[in-house]
């Protein structure tokens, strides 16, 4: 997952639209003529993750701030480790500071929780994957973060590829007469379509859906479902995924997880920037 050029100037130019809005007074009380040097620091352990985001912020509020990065996006960083060196004007430096860490802290504590859950079933072959349970109009940076931290994206959103679910079936009139409107509509997208239990995976592999989603199946069912799908969709597994959960479904042998947590339960990683 990568973020266009100007997908990333719009979500700065939101950004300080929102906290800057018609100027930072509190930075007016110090002399536009005087220059100032900062760093970037971590206060905790993870994985980095906004370098570019950091970038177009003092970037767009005054593009004489020079940013020196002693780590990349997909780092693993260390608690008390400096991470970027500035210098410029010391009024842009101040008035672009929470919008930049504010992106740093909450990619770098997604991809951090997308580490962590990775690093727990590299043993195995399974794809963890994202969802749509995002931070509203963050989708895209939340979704780059989280290939930062070696998981994967699930679908963007409602339009580059078909999630079936329970309602979409019912209202379609079934899991053949559902797949079989989504290959009419759109033939060049995948087909994934959610399942309840063994009945329905059988009806979903009649269908030929490219995805079927195990939704909330026991191990052992996952186990069996596996063994009887022999690799003629790929299998997902989806809800009650937790710590606790996370291996031993891994382990089933399924295709991919997906994890709404990896987004939805982020929690931002502490950063702070300051003048030297």
């Amino acid at each position: 997952m990568m973020i266009s050029t100007q997908q990333l100037s719009d979500h700065i130019a939101q950004a300080l639209l929102e906290d800057v809005g018609g100027g930072d007074i509190t930075a007016g009380l110090v002399d536009p003529g005087i220059s100032a040097t900062a760093t970037i620091i971590t206060r905790e352990s993870g994985v980095l993750c906004g370098v570019d985001f950091a970038n177009e912020t003092f970037r767009q509020i005054d593009s004489a701030c020079t940013l020196t990065w002693e780590a990349a996006d997909g780092d693993a960083i260390a608690a008390g480790q400096v991470l970027c060196r500035l210098s410029g004007p010391a009024r842009a430096l101040l008035t672009a500071e929470r919008t930049a860490l504010n992106f740093l802290q909450l990619l770098s504590g997604t991809a951090t929780i997308a580490s962590q859950y990775a690093a727990r079933v590299a043993h195995t072959e399974v794809k963890l994957l994202d969802t749509r349970k995002t931070v509203p109009g963050l989708r895209l940076a939340q979704k780059y973060a989280v290939t930062c931290g070696g998981c994967h994206n699930h679908r963007i959103g409602l339009f580059d590829a078909f999630l079936i679910k329970e309602n979409h079936i019912a209202a379609a009139g079934g899991i053949r007469e559902a797949v079989a409107a989504a290959r009419d509509i759109a033939p060049d997208k995948p087909v994934e379509i959610e399942v309840e239990n063994a009945a329905e995976l059988d009806q979903a592999l009649a269908s030929g859906a490219d995805r079927i989603m195990l939704d909330n199946f026991s191990l052992e069912a996952l186990r069996a479902a596996v063994s009887h799908t022999n690799g003629r969709a790929e299998l997902e597994a989806s809800g009650n995924v937790t710590d606790a959960t996370l291996v031993a479904i891994a382990e089933t042998g399924v295709d991919l997880i997906s994890i709404g947590a990896l987004t939805k339960h982020v929690r931002a990683l502490d950063l702070s920037m300051r003048l030297n």
